[in-house]
Parts: C-alpha cells; structure tokens; sequence
C-alpha cells in the first residue's frame, strides 16, 4: 500500500483496510484540527487506488471491512465513488462494509439518491464531525458548516439507510462558551439521531490557529472537571432513539460506553459522582491521554 503523509483513522475502523482515496481535507479550514496542514488536498487517480487494491487482495488474507481515507473523501465525484466501490467488492469477496469520512458540506452535495446507490454500492457507514451544536463555536473554529447544515446532512445520510457516526469535542467552545456549547451540542444530536456519537476531548494541537489563540489567553480550555460537567450536560439534553453513546477515546477523563436511551440514567449518575467527589485519581492521568 502506497500512503501519502499521515494516515488517520476512526477508532472503530481500527481492522480496517486503511484505502487512501484522497490525500487531505477538502475543507482543512478548522482551526484545531492539524491533521492535513501539509497536505494538499488532491483526488488519487483510479489507477493508484486500484494498485492498492490489487495489491490487498493478492494477500491472502480476509478483508472485511475497508475505510476509505483521507479526511473527506466523500468528496470525491459520484462516478469516481462507485467506481472504488464496485471494484472492491469484485476484489475482496469478503468485504462487508466500507466506511468514510464525510463533511456536511460534501454530503449535501450529494443527493439522496447518489448516497442509496453508494450504500446498495457497499458504503456502510458515514463519520461526520459535528464538533458543536453551538452557532457560534461553529463559526470561531471556522467549521465550514451552519448549524442547519449540520441537521440536513446528517438526515440525508440516515434518510440513505447507512449508518451514521458523529463526534463532538468537550471543550471546543472555551470556558467562555462551555454551557452553551454543551446544551447546544446535545440539542443537535437530538435533531440528527445517529447510530453512534462518539465524545472526544479536545486537546490543543501544536502549530494550529487554536494553539495561538490558547497562548494569547483568547482562548481557555475548560479543567477536567468542567469538562465533565459538559459530557454529563450534552447527554441529558440530547433525546436519541437508539444509539451507541461513547467517551472512550483517550483523549477523554472519563471513558464511558452508553447505550442510548436505556442506559442514560446510569451514565449520568457515574459523571455525578465523579464531579461531586473532584477525585482526580477517578480519571485518567494525563500522561496516558491522546489524540
């Protein structure tokens, strides 16, 4: 496999076939995100991609499941898309799923039947980075994205029958914006449904717009246990049919798992506990936290 720069990943795609089919982020405007700062952004020809696939599925081995990277790959044209997808299903016999980074902005670009014939293609699982429900926050970390793009791509991906995996990040509206960001956050999830949300924990990158703002006091992040306070606030607010709700990223303090709605209660109470107690030894020690 050939890989240009840095590869990123889903932790749930963590026994996937890792396919660059694009090289960075269309958008690669978020000001705390340094993952494609030295990529430009480019579409891999189908001749690269498929030496790769060719190369998989010479292996030997059985290829369940295949993420399509880099940071927004969705955007690719439609034709392109398909092309990708069918060529793997003919090559890996075993695949059963491929998964993709998408941006509001690309998804809504997309029709509801462009994202059907994707998933009758073999595309099941969408992963949209909301960060915030909050207007606001959006904007200051320059999102790309409205708050009713947020909603309408979101619904278009489940509208398409594939799953529908997003992730929000604690502390990304300061302590300036904390409550707000937390209420809105989980209003949003509320409003999209999706199969799977997962919390992350914002850590400040070094070389982004946002370690500058940090170092100049414009920004603030929120103590651990403030950022408790918004993980327990954005699930007591978000109404979810059925979801799985997860804080067990390493960049977080507390690690939870949740099945939503059935399981809120019980989350809520641990987070209680442990913002009532302020034992630091109930949350995971900075050195074993990560991006």
């Amino acid at each position: 496999m050939e890989y240009e720069g840095a590869i990123y990943r889903p932790p749930s795609e963590a026994e996937s076939l890792i396919l660059q089919a694009t090289v960075g982020c269309s958008h690669n405007r978020c000001i705390f995100c340094g993952s494609y700062k030295n990529k430009r952004f480019r579409i891999r020809s189908f001749d690269e991609i498929r030496h790769d696939i060719d190369e998989a599925s010479s292996w030997g081995v059985e290829i369940r499941r295949v993420f399509l990277a880099d940071g927004d790959a969705l955007f690719m044209p439609q034709k392109r898309l398909l092309e990708i997808l069918f060529y793997l299903r003919d090559k890996l016999g075993e695949l059963r799923r491929v998964g993709i980074y998408g941006n509001a902005r690309s998804i809504l670009h997309k029709t509801a039947r462009d994202l059907t014939e994707l998933r009758e293609a073999g595309l099941g699982i969408v992963y949209l980075g909301i960060e915030s429900g909050n207007r606001r926050v959006l904007e200051k970390i320059k999102k790309g994205a409205t708050y009713e793009e947020m909603v309408a791509a979101g619904r278009r991906v489940k509208e398409a029958d594939i799953s529908l995996s997003v992730t929000v990040l604690l502390g990304i509206g300061g302590t300036e914006l904390s409550h707000q960001h937390a209420m809105d956050t989980g209003r949003i999830l509320g409003e999209i449904d999706p199969d799977f949300v997962g919390a992350l924990t914002l850590m400040v990158v070094p070389g982004t717009p946002l370690e500058r703002e940090t170092a100049s006091g414009a920004f603030e992040l929120p103590d651990p246990f403030a950022l408790l306070e918004e993980l327990g606030i954005m699930i007591g607010n978000c109404e979810l049919s059925k979801c799985l709700f997860t804080s067990n990223h390493p960049s977080n303090y507390l690690p939870l798992k949740i099945s939503m709605p059935g399981e809120r209660e019980k989350a809520l109470q641990t987070i209680q506990r442990v913002l009532t107690s302020r034992n630091r030894s109930l949350l995971r020690p900075e050195s074993l936290r990560a991006l």
